[in-house]
């Protein structure tokens, strides 16, 4: 008698189980009905009974497709017999507001040791950010950033982290005004007057679209004292430029250097939440943890960021059932329909994804995935519903429209003033991120096992050790109070974080 694999039943309504080890062929994983005619994956579905063509497939008690054929109990449950389909949009927005603010955690406030700004931010760390207005300044300064970097002189200068080349490939060729030349102009502000910078550089060529002076007209408050800004046709080409802002950053060492840890409540904290490389324990184990996480963040009066609409979709009525206002909820869904529209207009579908290592991993459908990835945002009240890259001001729960793609999204939150991000994955992404540190979550104990030098925290052991998804929501939450408090991630201790200045380019490329 073969081994009968492992598997969990997520919600009592589901006609899907999830293996939590692998089953290979000839094994009948729920120890009854169809026998499997090829090996399964651990994180992939089974069907508990047998599912008509055309009935609902559900996952988490919600629908995530639709049998495309007739699916025999035993069955594995995938993309050669679950189709995507219409989900449901009759929305009741704030339905569960009252539910959603008595998920608020009444908590003590703690402190974490973190760089108190002249103009009152919070930051966790203390980079210097040379920006570059356009591509053609990508250059300069990503070489001015490795000459100091590489030199040794950051040794002398404790309380400075480095000195981060924010390169990008657009600020010209684009529209001088509209919504690309907005989403370019909000990020490159944001990063310059983030919480984690402690100076910023502007480096242009000098007849690009996208100009500082622009800039500061538009968000700037008159106070220039943390900005330099300057020109490769205005400073003598590209090797003066380069002399010129490695010989500014030299001289602005010791101002920089000069500020110190100090506690400050971690009501100021806003926290970044991403997923990438997800597989079918991401909605089961790391996302529901860093829920928790959230949540008891949420109850000190601190702020969450959840982000990327195109992974939400199929799971936004559950978002908009707690939002605070009728406004916020119309935000939302205008948000969802701008992407149906964008998607279509670009012969595309919001089904996109899965990528091709989530449905390595187990998932099927977008509808499958965006339930376990909204699970990051706990259950507390929806306040506030922000465009790309704005600025994040309100506390609570909070979602920013962003793009799926990972960097893009992460740029867009760490803009808005994002201190700290984590990031869930069941694949093992290499991702890390500038000014702003990431902390990875694995999403099973054979990811964590594999990357240890990547990953900071295995939340496989929810399924492999029996751990509480609110044990493990508090060792998140713990975590993130550390790093906050100067301790190094492994993305950081890697050096990654360069590479994931991504912004969002929308518009036409003239």
């Amino acid at each position: 008698m073969p081994d009968i694999a492992k598997t969990v039943l997520l919600h009592p309504d589901d006609n899907v189980a999830i293996l939590t080890n692998p089953a290979k062929a000839g094994e009948q994983p729920l120890g009854f009905g169809t026998v499997l005619d090829h090996p399964v994956a651990r994180g992939h579905k089974i069907a508990k009974t047998d599912i008509a063509e055309g009935g609902n497939i559900i996952k988490f008690g919600q629908v995530i497709g639709y049998a495309s054929c007739l699916i025999k109990a035993g069955e594995h449950v995938h993309t050669d017999n679950c189709a995507f389909g219409a989900h449901d949009q009759h929305y009741d927005v704030g339905a569960d507001y009252q539910k959603a603010l008595a998920a608020i955690p009444a908590i003590e406030t703690p402190t974490f040791m973190g760089y108190r700004r002249a103009n009152g931010q919070a930051g966790t760390r203390n980079f210097i950010a040379i920006c570059a207005t356009v591509n053609c300044s990508a250059t300069v300064i990503r070489r001015a950033a490795d000459e100091i970097n590489r030199s040794g002189i950051l040794a002398d200068y404790p309380n400075i982290d480095g000195v981060a080349a924010f390169a990008h490939g657009t600020g010209c060729g684009m529209d001088s005004s509209g919504e690309g030349a907005d989403l370019l102009q909000r990020v490159l502000w944001g990063y310059a007057t983030h919480p984690n910078v402690g100076a910023a550089v502007f480096v242009g060529l000098g007849c690009e679209v996208m100009q500082l002076g622009r800039m500061k007209t538009l968000y700037g408050n008159g106070d220039d004292s943390r900005f330099f800004g300057l020109t490769i046709q205005d400073s003598g080409g590209t090797a003066a430029t380069i002399r010129q802002l490695v010989e500014h950053i030299k001289s602005i060492l010791p101002t920089v250097n000069a500020v110190q840890r100090e506690p400050i409540p971690a009501s100021e904290l806003k926290l970044a939440l991403q997923c990438g490389g997800s597989d079918g324990f991401s909605g089961i184990t790391a996302n529901p943890a860093l829920g928790v996480a959230s949540d008891l963040l949420v109850g000190m009066g601190g702020t969450v960021i959840l982000s990327e609409t195109p992974e939400i979709y199929g799971a936004e009525q559950l978002l908009l059932r707690r939002a605070a206002s009728a406004e916020i909820g119309e935000k939302l869904i205008e948000r969802i329909r701008w992407w149906e529209d964008y998607t279509k207009m670009n012969r595309g579908s919001m089904d996109n994804n899965p990528s091709p290592g989530n449905k390595l991993g187990g998932l099927t459908t977008i509808l499958e995935k965006s339930l376990g990835a909204s699970a990051k945002a706990g259950s507390t009240p929806l306040t506030a519903v922000l465009n790309y890259a704005e600025r994040i001001n309100t506390p609570g729960f909070v979602f920013m429209d962003t793009p799926g793609y990972d960097p893009v999204s992460a740029t867009g939150q760490i803009a808005g003033g994002a201190q700290m991000l984590v990031f869930t994955t069941g694949r093992g992404s290499a991702f890390g991120s500038k000014p702003t540190p990431t902390i990875k979550l694995a999403t099973n104990s054979k990811l964590f096992e594999d990357m240890p030098d990547d990953m900071d925290l295995n939340c496989g052991d929810i399924i492999s050790a029996g751990v509480s998804i609110e044990q493990k929501g508090r060792e998140i939450l713990d975590l993130v109070l550390a790093s906050a408090s100067g301790q190094k991630t492994k993305s950081e201790i890697l050096g990654l974080g360069d590479n994931e200045f991504v912004p969002w380019q929308v518009g036409a490329v003239m």
